[in-house]
């Protein structure tokens, strides 16, 4: 009796759990239903009163409203080409700034290591000016370098690639890697790379997203439509005297389904690189 008692309770448990999940999921993916809702519907629809959740039969024609009037597909190339450069170079410099924080002992590390984190707590706001008088200085507006050279020093990623080295690499394993004469890039090429692929996952979704998402250095820095972004591009379909929600909506849903592609294809490779681990 205890055993099947044992088996209703656990049964229960993960109906609820499951329940709650479904529920917290449908709740998540709602925004972006309704998104492809009004990206389906015409104006009016956004404050109809009681609001429209069923899709419409506009999709095509909000879309093409879209692209006479923004370089919708230019602005996604220049949007991927930013967002693909940045979260490698972030990636290659997280890495050998967390391996060298891990595992080296110089002088100051500590005092470097607290004043990187240190300016993850200053608003980005505050360096606006500066930062786009020293971009300014040198010749990068209106460009997509000077667009993501902001970006490239990553605090939490060096602090992610940090941790991660510090516990998944052991010491032993790299006093063995020097004493058969492997220098130290050799090391972070051969052994550190392969153990750290979970955390290069988990720090591209980050980065490449943060970067996707970002609006205001990038509003600030391109002005020349050619070099438009798609968080830039979008901005400009906003119209001070009339505001079509529709075709607004529509150039925001078809510029987040790369993103959310993108996001899937990581997503699995950050599990598959968890298992990879594990069974090594």
């Amino acid at each position: 009796m205890s055993k099947v008692a044992g088996t209703k309770k656990f049964s229960l448990g993960r109906i609820l759990i499951y329940t709650f999940l479904s529920i917290t999921s449908l709740l998540s993916l709602f925004p972006f239903y309704w998104m492809f809702v009004m990206a389906t519907r015409p104006s009016a629809a956004y404050n109809s009163i009681p609001p429209t959740i069923t899709p419409g039969n506009m999709l095509v024609e909000n879309f093409q409203k879209v692209l006479g009037q923004i370089d919708f597909f230019k602005a996604m190339v220049n949007t991927i080409i930013l967002c693909t450069s940045v979260t490698l170079i972030v990636l290659i410099i997280s890495s050998l700034a967390g391996f060298a924080f891990a595992k080296f002992k110089f002088p100051g590390k500590n005092v470097f290591f607290i004043a990187i984190l240190l300016t993850m707590v200053i608003p980005p706001q505050l360096g606006l000016i500066p930062q786009f008088y020293l971009i300014s200085k040198a010749g990068l507006l209106d460009t997509l370098q000077g667009v993501g050279i902001l970006f490239l020093l990553n605090p939490l990623g060096i602090f992610l690639m940090r941790q991660y080295v510090n516990g998944s690499v052991p010491d032993e394993l790299i006093e063995a890697a020097k004493l058969d004469g492997c220098s130290n890039f050799r090391i972070y090429r051969s052994i550190v790379l392969p153990i750290i692929l979970p955390a290069f996952a988990t720090l591209g979704i980050i980065v490449f997203t943060a970067v996707w998402g970002e609006f205001l250095w990038q509003f600030t820095i391109l002005r020349d439509p050619e070099m438009y972004t798609i968080q830039v591009a979008l901005a400009t379909l906003s119209n001070t005297f009339k505001v079509d929600f529709g075709m607004i909506l529509s150039g925001v849903f078809w510029a987040t389904v790369p993103l959310l592609i993108i996001f899937l294809f990581f997503n699995r490779l950050f599990i598959s690189s968890i298992t990879d681990g594990a069974v090594k």
